[in-house]
């Protein structure tokens, strides 16, 4: 095989994006073959791309090798446990699922070695979060003692919420921010820092918006190794800031605006501390210029590193199943709130399931939910997402 026959389930917002990539040539060996969604216009992709209506059919068509899931959250856990059964490779969006027990099932379903299972993890590709992985892992910044990263740049207007009746629903998206825009952020998160051991959070419900769901929210999270972060994101604040603040025994490293500044102290900060006489000096500090440009290959190179896994055997850039780490911090924070109290990880994940369907059960916008996961497989799935 020299091309990857991909089929796109769900050709909304973010899967008709990835189609025009693939349409236009700009990802190698990866040929769209297949689209599927049962609200979308499909005409715009004949005669050339076999159109289906039931994720079900393709996946069955003998059509595609693979399946890009871009549907509404729920359906990534359904749509891509069939597609593992039926041997195909899956690149999922992001989230991998909605919640930790769904997410387990779904890598449960992935028991052949030799399929490739891959999560739309684009933000891995960008050379500031590159950089700052390395530096801590190599040991140049010395034992990180605190982070604080404020992502406020997903503001998003009621328009936006009213634009679908799946959207800022339990039943139909569940969950806010944290499920919707930041799972890329939370993966970031613990790919450069690792899990945490405790999670104390504060989401606020419609605190912007008229919606059942978090449009705000404020987590501190504590790590056995001593250190601690502040985790704050909204979709609700104009202007909004992405910034990443981390202190370690070597300085402070700052990710913002398209700069990456690292103030880096002479000696560990500790050290110096223990050593010094003085009581109010502070360590000789060097600027340190990292010149970054441009953001990485984005959607693009995980697409392509999706094909040379299936093709070369590649390492994968996001494998899927470290998606359910950035599942679980949403769902510890979003309990942590419910139930006003810390929470401890490894999360238990039956009891946040059955929180969640104690929000869908009791949702005011209940037949607007859809809701397919992996424990109600009877409810309805819509595949038109943006």
């Amino acid at each position: 095989m020299n091309t990857v026959r991909l089929g796109i389930i769900g050709v909304g917002g973010m899967g008709s994006f990835h189609a025009r990539s693939l349409l236009e040539g700009k990802v190698p060996r990866i040929k769209l073959a297949a689209v599927c969604d049962n609200v979308a216009d499909l005409s715009r992709f004949e005669p050339d791309t076999k159109i289906f209506t039931s994720s079900e059919a393709l996946i069955r068509s003998g059509e595609v090798d693979a399946v890009l899931i871009a549907t509404p959250h729920y359906g990534h856990t359904t749509i891509g446990i069939d597609a593992l059964q039926n041997g195909l490779h899956l690149l999922s969006e992001k989230p991998i699922s909605v919640h930790k027990a769904d997410a387990q099932r779904l890598i449960a379903a992935h028991t052949n070695p030799k399929q490739v299972f891959a999560a739309m993890f684009n933000q891995r590709t960008d050379p500031f979060y590159i950089k700052l992985r390395e530096l801590i892992q190599s040991g140049e910044l010395g034992k990180i003692r605190r982070v604080n990263w404020i992502i406020t740049n997903w503001f998003r207007t009621q328009a936006y919420y009213n634009s679908g009746g799946w959207r800022a629903t339990w039943g139909g998206e569940g969950g806010g921010v944290l499920l919707n825009q930041c799972p890329h952020n939370l993966d970031l998160f613990q790919w450069i820092f690792g899990m945490p051991a405790q999670v104390r959070a504060n989401c606020r419900i419609g605190r912007y918006h008229e919606i059942e769901v978090e449009d705000d929210v404020t987590a501190v999270l504590d790590y056995d190794d001593g250190k601690s972060a502040v985790f704050i994101t909204s979709t609700g604040e104009a202007p909004g800031t992405n910034r990443m603040e981390v202190t370690a025994e070597r300085g402070r490293v700052v990710v913002e605006n398209g700069a990456f500044r690292w103030i880096r102290n002479e000696t560990p900060m500790t050290e110096f501390s223990h050593t010094t006489t003085e009581g109010f000096a502070t360590p000789p500090t060097w600027n340190v210029e990292i010149p970054i440009n441009g953001n990485g290959e984005q959607h693009t190179g995980i697409l392509k590193n999706f094909a040379a896994a299936i093709l070369d055997g590649t390492p994968l850039i996001a494998p899927a199943a470290e998606g359910i780490h950035s599942v679980e911090l949403a769902n510890a924070m979003l309990m942590s709130s419910f139930l006003d109290k810390t929470v401890e990880l490894p999360l238990d994940a039956a009891a946040y399931e059955g929180l969640l369907k104690e929000k869908i059960a009791n949702s005011k916008f209940k037949k607007k939910a859809l809701a397919p996961s992996a424990g109600n497989a009877d409810l309805s799935e819509s595949f038109n997402t943006v």
